[in-house]
């Protein structure tokens, strides 16, 4: 890391494939990215900033925060003392299936949303800080299951019920240009092809400049930047499942494992080396 007084810690509960993930930065902390879960966590110490949604979000000690899968965001502290925070990653399809269980009157295939990125809520962080607590620190499963519950039931306060625009959760289909959303599934396609901006382009029928431009309006990042979030995304995956980080990087179409390193740190801050040793270890 590139502050010697940051540090990470993260865990991820085999029960659920839920992570846990704690954290103490200074300065810059993470570059933009995104994730494929649903992320929801509290400032627990100091002053975090994060721009997502085309605006800055400051989360104030004790303040929380959602946010869905595929919104782009990054991380800085803008005071010294830097600041801490503590969040859960919390896959899709679980996330489904537990709020389908707790409330009965669910719209069909629908997926869920928040108005905004922040909330203050004591009740909120509360709850996310002793579901985090029993899932860290993996407290016996029926204790692990009520808080989990209970941190759904006060979360749903602040979520809406939306029609689901695709099969996939990584952002509504129904306003982006045709060409950004097959570029979008020729990346997820192509995941573990080695291609080129040029060939993509060819295959698509169009010019690079072109396809460069529409797909940034319509995700926020070049072609080449959401296929390494892409890659990242799986990376962690592999890893979680035991893969060496050089067999994950040769996969994946990094040029090497310290290739694969120096990008995963910056949306991570950790080595995959690092993570995939702090996983293993919680299990």
């Amino acid at each position: 890391m590139s502050h010697t007084d940051s540090w990470v810690q993260v865990k991820q509960d085999k029960h659920t494939g839920i992570e846990t993930f704690r954290a103490h930065f200074k300065g810059h902390a993470y570059d933009p990215h995104w994730h494929d879960t649903y992320l929801i966590g509290f400032t627990e110490q100091g002053v975090q900033q994060f721009n997502c949604r085309k605006q800055m979000c400051t989360s104030l000690e004790g303040g929380s925060f959602l946010l869905e899968p595929g919104e782009i965001h990054d991380g800085n502290a803008p005071i010294k003392e830097g600041f801490t925070y503590r969040q859960l990653y919390l896959p899709v399809t679980w996330l489904h299936d537990n709020l389908a269980a707790l409330f009965h009157d669910l719209p069909d295939n629908f997926e869920f949303n928040t108005a905004q990125n922040l909330m203050q809520d004591k009740q909120l962080t509360a709850s996310i800080s002793a579901a985090f607590s029993a899932l860290h620190y993996q407290e016996p499963e029926i204790i692990r299951e009520a808080c989990l519950d209970q941190m759904l039931a006060h979360a749903s306060k602040h979520l809406s019920w939306r029609q689901k625009a695709e099969q996939d959760m990584l952002l509504s289909a129904s306003s982006v240009c045709p060409l950004a959303l097959r570029t979008r599934e020729f990346l997820r396609q192509n995941l573990y092809q080695d291609i080129n901006l040029e060939s993509l382009a060819l295959e698509l029928g169009t010019d690079r400049f072109r396809l460069t431009r529409r797909f940034k309006a319509a995700f926020g990042l070049a072609p080449h930047a959401y296929l390494i979030q892409l890659r990242l995304a799986k990376a962690r995956v592999l890893l979680a499942q035991g893969l060496s980080p050089i067999s994950v990087a040769s996969d994946l179409c990094f040029a090497d494992q310290s290739h694969l390193g120096r990008w995963f740190r910056r949306v991570y801050r950790l080595t995959p080396s690092a993570y995939q040793k702090q996983i293993m270890q919680s299990r």
